[in-house]
């Protein structure tokens, strides 16, 4: 695992738990390396997460033969650089998002793990919630009819403070966008995955606060870094909102909104999605509930219920048995985790993979040109190749 940060705790606790919840498990993870920065970090990390080693040279822990699974948790300026040679290496991938910072970086990428024929996930974890699973589940069974719209949001306010220090996230050459990268890209897989590909957006892409105070040092916390107001500052090069309309292949409409700027919202990731035949509606800081309305339901019906989730969704078996028990973002990761071991012990590809990594930044691209142009932009389509290379959702 490259990365002891946040994701790192996140993805560590998962090879932890994945066989508790998932047994018997595909294939038990062994801890074998943790790679850090610095020797001290990577150390901190061994202890905390429960590895057998350290390291802060992760060119070696690519390089040798008792290394199967390498795990990229960094930022997002080295996903290419680290998945293109554990590929080479022959080794399975799982890269947390967004793959790349564009399009060309996340192809590069996609073509490294094809020619290797490894296994690559990356990792959008929240299409595996189980409220998310489970409007799959009506949808692909035509509960709610033809699509017509989809509307999503992910609001937090973490950055809204101007006194919040440089982030890497703040930083095109790291990040490649702000918050389209960070949290749009994650309404865009759910779009893709419920709905379908993306093929054309009109998006305003607006940057609030042009600098913000430099950091001094240490490990990067988000909204929860000490703040400095006094400190140098520097530029802010990425968005700090998105707000599009969309237009999908299906003939579907919708919108997309993402912003860090909004003060009250923590992780505020919601979906609507309307059909010929009914509505869906998810608020994942609620993430036990899906609201759900039939056009068929009677008359004295009519309206939303709430659907708490429990053993009928398609991971009910392995999580908890009693609905509303309980769903947090922990068991989404475990989910992720139980779904790429699978994938390495069967040979067969995951989803989303590199491919559907590779067509969410084509997305991506489109939303920063039309922001940047302040007209409709056309998504990329991908090639004959790419498209089967991709998982269908």
């Amino acid at each position: 695992m490259i990365g002891g940060g946040f994701m790192g705790k996140a993805h560590a606790m998962a090879y932890a738990a994945m066989p508790m919840f998932f047994w018997p498990a595909p294939a038990i993870p062994h801890r074998k390396v943790v790679v850090d920065v610095t020797d001290d970090l990577a150390e901190a990390a061994r202890q905390r997460f429960g590895f057998d080693e350290a390291s802060s040279d992760w060119r070696a822990v690519i390089a040798r033969d008792d290394i199967d699974v390498i795990d990229i948790c960094t930022p997002n300026n080295v996903h290419a650089e680290i998945a293109i040679a554990a590929a080479k290496a022959g080794k399975h991938i799982i890269c947390e998002k967004p793959l790349a910072r564009g399009g060309e970086e996340a192809k590069s990428m996609l073509d490294a793990v094809e020619a290797a024929g490894v296994i690559h996930m990356v990792a959008f974890n929240y299409r595996r919630t189980p409220a998310v699973a489970l409007a799959k589940k009506y949808i692909d069974d035509g509960r709610i009819g033809r699509i017509l719209n989809f509307r999503g949001t992910y609001l937090q306010d973490w950055s809204a403070d101007p006194d919040g220090p440089l982030s890497w996230r703040f930083q095109k050459k790291i990040a490649g966008s702000g918050a389209i990268g960070d949290i749009g890209t994650h309404v865009v897989d759910l779009a893709h995955y419920l709905v379908g590909p993306i093929a054309a957006v009109s998006a305003l892409t607006p940057t609030y606060v042009k600098t913000r105070p430099l950091q001094a040092g240490g490990v990067d916390k988000l909204g929860a870094s000490e703040k400095n107001a006094d400190a140098p500052r520097g530029d802010v090069d990425v968005d700090d909102e998105v707000v599009s309309m969309l237009k999908f292949e299906n003939g579907a409409i919708g919108s997309l909104e993402a912003t860090r700027n909004g003060y009250g919202r923590n992780n505020f990731i919601t979906l609507e999605i309307h059909g010929t035949k009914g509505s869906i509606l998810f608020n994942y800081e609620r993430r036990d509930e899906l609201q759900v309305m039939f056009a068929d339901d009677p008359a004295d019906a009519r309206g939303f219920r709430t659907v708490y989730t429990g053993t009928a969704h398609p991971y009910g078996e392995g999580l908890w048995p009693i609905p509303a028990l309980g769903i947090g973002y922990s068991e989404t990761k475990i989910i992720e985790c139980y779904d790429f071991f699978k994938a390495i012990a069967s040979g067969e590809q995951p989803s989303p993979n590199f491919a559907d990594g590779y067509l969410t930044e084509l997305v991506a691209d489109a939303l920063i040109t039309s922001g940047e142009t302040e007209q409709w932009v056309k998504v990329q389509t991908l090639t004959k190749a790419d498209k089967r290379t991709a998982v269908p959702a």
